[in-house]
């Protein structure tokens, strides 16, 4: 018999490169069995900026679509990384608190950086440790072809102190 009080993990949800939190939200509320998702709470956010171009699900998802970021074509150069952090640490402040993140494509390069740049001091300072992320088609910053935000420049630096499940594959 399951605890009437048991507390569901809290989840802020961060969507794909020029999609959005519905968008995130439809996907995972359709795919995953509901036997999962009743047992979570489930929070999806939208990015900050409304996308600069062109939407891959245009046509299939209906508008407005968001970036949490914008990178130059070959991924060397970033801008606006650190207001998008500024931003989730205010949304978790100001609706918290969250156990952990889920993050899908953009969301989740920024998902798998945030428990780093929690543990080296440079971002959510202000709420409570992370627990967990989880990781849906996602990526990290760095490495050999890509660049990384100078605020993230240190999030790899060490393994990180939370549990995280990653999911690799297509995601039809």
């Amino acid at each position: 018999m399951k605890d009437q009080n048991q507390k569901k993990p809290r989840i802020l949800c961060l969507h794909g490169f020029r999609t959005s939190g519905e968008i995130l939200k439809n996907l995972v509320l359709r795919r995953w069995p509901e036997t999962v998702t009743e047992k979570l709470d489930l929070v999806f956010l939208d990015g900050l900026f409304p996308a600069q171009g062109k939407s891959d699900v245009e046509g299939i998802y209906d508008p407005p679509y968001y970036e949490w970021f914008q990178a130059n074509k070959d991924y060397t150069e970033y801008s606006n990384f650190e207001e998008c952090i500024a931003y989730i640490e205010n949304y978790m402040l100001k609706n918290g608190p969250f156990d952990g993140f889920l993050g899908f494509s953009q969301g989740a390069v920024i998902a798998a950086a945030l428990p780093g740049m929690q543990a080296q001091g440079v971002a959510l300072g202000k709420v409570n440790k992370i627990k967990f992320v989880i990781i849906i088609s996602g990526s990290k910053f760095g490495g050999k072809m890509f660049g990384m935000p100078k605020l993230a420049s240190n999030a790899f630096s060490k393994p990180i102190e939370c549990f995280s499940i990653h999911f690799i594959g297509n995601f039809k």
